[in-house]
C-alpha cells in the first residue's frame, strides 16, 4: 500500500483537489451536488467551507500522498434525535483506486473521531452498485444493516444504496 496521510485542508489543495475529483467516474458514486467539470474555484469554496465549520460537527481531512491532495474523507455530525451519529463520505481519485488507501483512511478518520467527540455511530449509504465502497466499509469493520431500495436517482436512474454502520 502506497504511504497516505490525512490532514487538515489548506487552500492550495485547490488545484489537486479538482484533478482528483474532476472524473466523472469519481462523480458517479458521489451525491449531486458537486460540479463538473469541477474547478480550481470549486476546490477553494470547499476547502473554505470545509475550514470554517464547526470542528464538533465536521471531521474534514485532505487524503494526501507524496505532498499531492488525491481525496477527500469527512464525517459529518446529524442533528436532532440524532446528534450522536455522523455521516462519512469519502472519495479518491481512480488512479489510487484498490489499492488499500481509503480503507485505512476510514479506519483512522473513525478513530479519530470516536476518540475526539461524544459520536457514538458513524454510518456510510454507498450507492448499492459501487462494490469497490462497499468493500471498503466492510473491511474497515462497519457492518452492513439493509438495502435501501429505490433510494436515489442518480445520472436519471432510480438506485438502490446500502446502510453500513460502525458503532463506538
Amino acid at each position: 500500500m502506497l504511504t497516505f496521510s490525512l490532514r487538515e485542508w489548506k487552500l492550495n489543495d485547490a488545484q489537486n483537489l479538482a484533478l482528483a475529483i474532476n472524473n466523472k467516474k469519481v462523480l458517479d458514486n458521489l451525491r449531486d451536488g458537486i460540479p463538473y467539470p469541477y474547478t480550481e474555484q470549486d476546490g477553494k469554496d470547499f476547502i473554505t467551507a470545509m475550514l470554517s465549520a464547526d470542528k464538533n460537527s465536521t471531521f474534514a481531512f485532505a487524503i494526501e500522498i507524496e505532498g499531492k491532495v488525491v481525496g477527500s474523507i469527512a464525517v459529518f455530525r446529524q442533528n436532532n434525535i440524532h446528534f450522536k451519529t455522523a455521516e462519512l463520505g469519502y472519495y479518491l481519485a481512480e488512479e489510487y483506486w484498490g489499492k488499500g488507501i481509503m480503507t485505512e483512511a476510514v479506519k483512522q478518520v473513525c478513530k479519530c473521531v470516536f476518540d475526539n467527540s461524544d459520536i457514538i455511530r458513524i454510518y456510510a449509504e454507498p450507492f448499492a452498485h459501487n462494490i469497490g465502497s462497499c468493500r471498503v466499509l466492510e473491511k474497515a469493520g462497519f457492518q452492513f444493516e439493509g438495502l435501501l431500495r429505490a433510494n436515489a436517482v442518480k445520472n436519471g436512474a432510480i438506485i438502490d444504496m446500502k446502510m453500513y454502520a460502525l458503532i463506538r
